[in-house]
């Protein structure tokens, strides 16, 4: 097995991945632009890229604002730069000012219903699963149903899946850089 610190820890080029993922990669810059570093370290896996694009894009009862939502505190939550920068920019382009995005970031949000959202989504990911009663009870009462429940179980684990990829490889950061709050 290959030891490899993640001070060694290099972003594959599109020649050092399967063919898969290197359609993967075309795919991806037609769409973004560009590959994201943290996207192409996935693509040291033959299959894991697909599958985790295939889950990341799979059909969510959140709509785009409270999936960026969840996935900025999740990231602020467990210290990932890397995410923490690419959803500031991802927040802006669902419609999130950087005002509201720090609030995001602090845990709490203006708007009543997201704020509920934001606190259980913060509350899973530090105790891992284990929210409060309370969150939960709000969540519920600003008019999320089981079925958002589970899709924000979802998010969360899509998101921290790569905060714990970034937090050990440490790829670099190619969004402009989150500020430290």
């Amino acid at each position: 097995m290959e030891n490899v610190s993640a001070m060694e820890f290099n972003v594959p080029t599109r020649n050092e991945v399967s063919q898969t993922n290197q359609e993967i990669f075309d795919n991806l810059n037609k769409a973004l632009g560009f590959v994201p570093n943290l996207y192409a370290t996935i693509g040291y896996s033959d299959n894991g890229l697909k599958r985790f694009l295939d889950y990341q894009n799979a059909k969510t009862s959140l709509n785009n604002k409270e999936k960026e939502a969840v996935n900025l505190i999740v990231s602020q939550v467990n210290e990932c730069l890397y995410c923490q920068s690419a959803h500031l920019v991802l927040g802006k382009m669902n419609g999130f000012n950087d005002e509201q995005l720090l609030d995001i970031r602090k845990g709490k949000s203006e708007n009543i219903k997201l704020n509920s959202l934001v606190k259980l989504a913060a509350d899973i990911t530090q105790n891992r699963g284990k929210a409060s009663n309370e969150n939960v009870e709000d969540f519920f009462a600003q008019g999320y149903t089981k079925e958002n429940l589970v899709d924000v179980i979802l998010q969360v684990s899509d998101k921290t899946a790569m905060n714990y990829l970034h937090n050990l490889t440490k790829v670099p950061v190619d969004f402009p850089l989150a500020e430290t709050i």
